[in-house]
């Protein structure tokens, strides 16, 4: 009989997974749900920058004190570039991201992760000694006991 015949569906250590994955699912849905309300855009409010091609005038930078007070587009990430729309010839800044703060965005992840590392790491080595000594007592009652 060759290898899988007489098998249906997944094997049987996977039913676990795919009941997990259904619950996780029907749970994330559960928690946003669909708004069925229909909201109507109108493209007078929205930056040009949505709506059509712009040239970035000024590379991204870090806000000043007043843009920070003042540019809403400040707000969010504390850096803004200069862009100029091409069809309506509208200069306005744009918030955006810069390779500085991403870089120190990253090593901050990436020690937070090597710190839960460590920590985890440390937990395993005192759990394996707690381990290694209760086997070790329980030779010694067996060597006492014969």
């Amino acid at each position: 009989m060759p290898a899988g015949a007489g098998r249906h569906g997944p094997p049987q250590g996977r039913h676990l997974c795919w009941l997990l994955c259904a619950f996780t699912l029907k749970l994330c849905q559960a928690e946003a749900p669909v708004r069925e309300e229909k909201l109507s855009v109108s493209t007078s409010n929205l930056p040009c920058w949505l709506v059509e091609e712009f040239v970035v005038a000024e590379e991204c930078a870090p806000c000043s004190n007043f843009q920070a007070k003042t540019t809403p587009e400040c707000g969010s990430t504390g850096y803004v570039e200069k862009i100029t729309c091409s069809s309506s010839k509208r200069n306005e800044f744009k918030s955006c991201r810069s390779a500085l703060m991403e870089q120190h965005l990253f090593w901050k992840f990436e020690g937070a992760v090597v710190s839960v590392a460590l920590v985890f790491a440390c937990l395993v080595i005192v759990r394996q000694r707690q381990l290694d000594r209760k086997a070790l007592e329980k030779v010694r009652k067996q060597i006492e006991s014969i």
